[in-house]
């Protein structure tokens, strides 16, 4: 047998990642809502469907500053005539003369009514008064005080907000699982709606396992390892909408390392350890968190058709039964695991739709080739075709996946069966840089 069917019958015995992922999630639910005050909700997930209690606008107003009237007092304007202030129109308007019988503006509350050949003078925002069906804007008249003349007719309607005719009572504002975003914020409030049910951002913590660590300002020596994993885990948690605390580095003490993440378990919704996932002889935090201790709960490492990275691990820990993705210690394969595990359940713990990143068909600028039987995910640079589509350049992948990620936009998809991938074929792409 040849070394590249030995390494596809390797990889044939591998869970695939759409299978692992599956069995993952089904076994997960979104937090319990909360009703939030409007000015805290920003950030969060929707848990129900948002209706307008109220219409928008309210009342009839005035969208712009300038003169209430009515519309057939405006007919005549449009004759050929002259005016003090503008001149002789050559085949001009003749301005119409409307008296000004008051002044509205956002504040004021009475109900009022026009006459024929009367107007108000009213601010943007103002209650239009009745019998209004058309707002004149002020660079349209000579401004007058007591009264005004109007040099143009409007079209009917102009300048003028009817009741609801923005968002109608009873209108759908924002469906579940959307996150609440500032315009949002602002629609809610126009509508009326102070509160809102949503999901809690869930809270993460990020610990990185394994004796050769060393907190960063320092380079890697022979036997220290600089610990870019949990600050860049943390940094992605935070990305993906959740509150993301990062813990630090903790050796390889089993009784450590239990005891820390059963404590983790009173803040955290969800545990993300990094390193030790393995089965060499310093993988103690796979041997530990593997082991059936009643009341503790247990984690399952699954070796994935994954590249980078093979070995996931996923279960509980605690009483609690906190939630724990375990990724592995090499960074580029950590950030990977991140964006096809961890991310997905942050996102179904927030109870967010769809809980993956968007993805598009892309032309390929370059070949490559890809490991057979597993599932690769290579940094890449997508973008947009000026005739339409998109196209993806390759970066960095392999042992390299770090600094090609520090440069990507996108992560290129190849599939289990996909071996090579050739210049100007269609390929999958997923979206880093569009967080939902």
């Amino acid at each position: 047998m040849t070394a590249t069917a030995d390494a596809e019958a390797a990889a044939n015995e591998l869970m695939p990642l759409a299978e692992y992922l599956g069995s993952v999630l089904r076994r997960l639910r979104a937090l319990p809502p909360l009703d939030l005050d409007l000015t805290q909700a920003h950030g969060n997930v929707l848990a129900g469907d948002v209706l307008a209690p109220h219409p928008y606008p309210a009342f009839d107003q005035a969208a712009i500053d300038g003169y209430a009237a009515r519309w057939e007092d405006l007919a005549s304007a449009g004759r050929i005539g002259s005016h003090p202030s503008f001149g002789k129109f050559e085949g001009g308007p003749r301005p119409v003369r409307l008296n000004v019988v008051g002044d509205l503006g956002a504040a004021s509350w009475r109900p009022v009514r026009l006459t024929p050949g009367t107007c108000f003078s009213v601010a943007a925002g103002a209650p239009l008064p009745i019998g209004t069906d058309v707002v004149v804007p002020v660079h349209w008249t000579d401004q007058g005080m007591a009264a005004v003349e109007i040099l143009h007719a409007p079209k009917r309607g102009s300048g003028v907000r009817r009741t609801g005719e923005e968002l109608a009572a009873g209108q759908l504002l924002a469906s579940a699982g959307t996150y609440v975003t500032p315009a949002m914020v602002a629609t809610f409030a126009a509508a009326g709606i102070g509160h809102v049910i949503v999901r809690p951002s869930p809270r993460v913590v990020v610990v990185a396992t394994g004796d050769e660590l060393v907190d960063v300002g320092r380079p890697s020596q022979p036997g220290q390892v600089v610990d870019a994993n949990s600050h860049a885990l943390t940094a992605a948690a935070v990305e993906a909408g959740a509150l993301a605390y990062r813990i630090g580095i903790c050796d390889d003490d089993p009784e450590g390392l239990r005891g820390l993440l059963e404590d983790q378990t009173l803040r955290a919704d969800l545990i993300i350890t990094t390193g030790g996932t393995g089965t060499g002889p310093g993988d103690m935090l796979r041997r530990v968190l593997s082991r059936r201790d009643p009341g503790r709960g247990v984690v399952e490492f699954t070796d994935v058709a994954l590249c980078p990275g093979a070995t996931l691990g996923f279960g509980t820990v605690g009483g609690e039964e906190v939630p724990v993705v375990c990724l592995p210690g090499e960074p580029g394969a950590a950030l990977i695991g991140f964006e096809v595990l961890a991310r997905p359940v942050i996102q179904l713990l927030a109870g967010a739709e769809p809980v993956f990143r968007p993805s598009v068909k892309a032309h390929l600028l370059e070949t490559v080739s890809s490991p057979g039987g597993l599932r690769e995910f290579r940094p890449a640079h997508v973008a947009e075709r000026r005739g339409g589509g998109h196209t993806v350049q390759p970066l960095a992948g392999g042992p390299y996946t770090l600094s090609g990620l520090a440069e990507a936009n996108g992560l290129l998809v190849l599939g289990e069966r996909v071996t090579s991938a050739a210049a100007g074929s269609t390929v999958d792409v997923l979206l880093l840089d569009r967080r939902r």
